[in-house]
């Protein structure tokens, strides 16, 4: 066990004027479980990179029972904290599960008769003992997740930090994995700090609800813990308006004995399918089900077996470019996508090329400042946090307007506030321009007044849903 106590901490980032954490105090208790939230951006996995002693700090601004963390030798940290990363795929080095996690354990100096056992102990902890020989770069994101988990539980820290350790979960998944952090907890007396933005589930298990804004912490008493967490209860998260698809609705991509294959499991079973023309379909389904692989398949990245037509036409025949510009992907992870360094570049390379007429300069700054981006044009991309840079992501692709756009966990690392601003952001340029979503997500807070359609990949199988249950 180890409480963790932060003393007038203050943090300016390089080529930065405004701290992002001004004079913050607070403790994380020992063997407790404590919820970090806040706005995008506000500094959440600063703050947790900080604790981990992955950014500098000075003094004893940071301590572990007491103990300064700058007096802990970094050969031994691993054993007091460690941290889970909002995008796990940053954090691994070797190609196999197996591997990643011999290799985090020799770092520890683990005696090597140990290893094996640890590592299996900690996959069967997490249920993943079926991934051990998966090559990390061919799981899903959800996945690389689950993966990440259980190396942070190999490696027994008394601390353990996580960042948006649920963005690409599955709900029921998100649940048993929960309970698996509180186990951590109550069995073993570990010290949890968890930063989300979806409070869903939270509510029964944790013991503090903590709120960073403006650069400082601040524990929330019952009364508002109840409040923030009211507006992520089941019935916020429920789909009431999806309909199954009718006669009427016009057809734009169609899969003619679809299958998907990966190495040698079988995503999908050979089956007709259709996706509905301006309409936003809602694709559903547990983690590693192939749901990042359909929409590989749709932009011609990745393989399928059948046919796929895109207006009756095969999208093999049609000519690469002039395809990419009538369908198009937003990635799962967005550093993924970028091309250029600077906010300001990235999207005048999608106004390049996008549409113009509709996405004029002012129109671009009002989106900007509903998104609470404004005034960012010279930071470095990749200095945004995760949900800016899911934002600047969003807007760039819908600013390029393809006729249909393929969105893959475009509400992830987002607060509730950015979610409600990117829905209604989507429902304007849908509505505004006829274009075609289909998005794939597991967070469904705020999708309601969004999605038309529900497809859910279960079993092998996609098929579409009416009102949920």
């Amino acid at each position: 066990m180890a409480t963790v106590t932060v003393q007038s901490l203050t943090y300016t980032y390089p080529k930065q004027s405004r701290p992002v954490l001004d004079q913050l105090s607070g403790t994380f208790p020992a063997g407790k479980f404590s919820l970090l939230t806040g706005v995008s951006g506000g500094g959440k996995s600063t703050l947790l990179k900080l604790i981990a002693g992955l950014l500098p700090t000075s003094g004893s601004a940071i301590t572990f029972d007491g103990q300064p963390l700058s007096a802990i030798a970094p050969g031994k940290r691993a054993s007091t904290v460690a941290m889970l990363f909002q995008e796990p795929s940053t954090q691994f080095t070797m190609d196999t599960v197996e591997n990643e996690l011999r290799f985090a354990l020799e770092n520890q100096q683990v005696p090597a008769a140990e290893i094996a056992d640890r590592s299996a102990a900690a996959l069967a902890f997490i249920g993943i003992s079926d991934l051990t020989h998966r090559k990390l770069m061919q799981l899903s994101g959800g996945e690389q997740q689950k993966v990440a988990l259980a190396i942070i539980v190999a490696m027994n820290s008394d601390v353990i930090l996580l960042d948006e350790p649920f963005a690409s979960i599955d709900p029921p998944t998100r649940l048993i994995l929960l309970e698996k952090l509180v186990a951590l907890c109550t069995e073993r007396g570990k010290t949890i700090v968890l930063a989300d933005h979806d409070l869903s589930g939270y509510q029964q298990w944790v013991d503090h609800l903590a709120v960073l804004a403006g650069g400082q912490l601040h524990l929330l008493s019952a009364a508002e813990t109840r409040d923030r967490f009211a507006a992520f209860t089941p019935q916020h998260l429920r789909l009431t308006h999806v309909q199954l698809p009718s006669d009427q609705l016009t057809v734009c991509l169609h899969g003619d004995q679809l299958g998907l294959a990966h190495s040698d499991r079988q995503l999908l079973t050979p089956q007709d399918l259709r996706l509905y023309a301006h309409r936003t379909t809602l694709i559903t389904g547990p983690n590693g089900s192939g749901k990042s692989t359909l929409f590989k398949a749709l932009v011609r990245l990745g393989r399928y077996q059948g046919h796929l037509t895109y207006h009756d036409t095969d999208i093999q025949k049609i000519h690469k470019r002039r395809y990419a510009r009538q369908v198009g992907l937003m990635f799962q992870a967005a550093s993924a996508q970028f091309l250029n360094v600077t906010v300001a570049e990235e999207l005048a390379l999608s106004q390049k090329y996008g549409n113009r007429t509709y996405f004029t300069p002012d129109r671009i700054q009002r989106l900007l400042e509903q998104l609470n981006l404004a005034g960012r044009d010279d930071q470095v991309l990749y200095s945004l946090s995760s949900g800016q840079q899911k934002k600047i992501q969003l807007l760039c692709m819908l600013i390029m307007a393809p006729n249909v756009l393929l969105l893959d966990e475009p509400l992830k690392g987002l607060d509730y506030a950015s979610i409600q601003a990117v829905i209604h952001i989507l429902t304007t340029v849908q509505r505004d321009l006829n274009l075609t979503l289909i998005l794939i997500s597991h967070q469904l807070s705020g999708l309601d007044d969004l999605v038309d359609l529900h497809l859910q990949l279960a079993d092998r199988h996609l098929t579409y849903r009416g009102v949920s249950a």
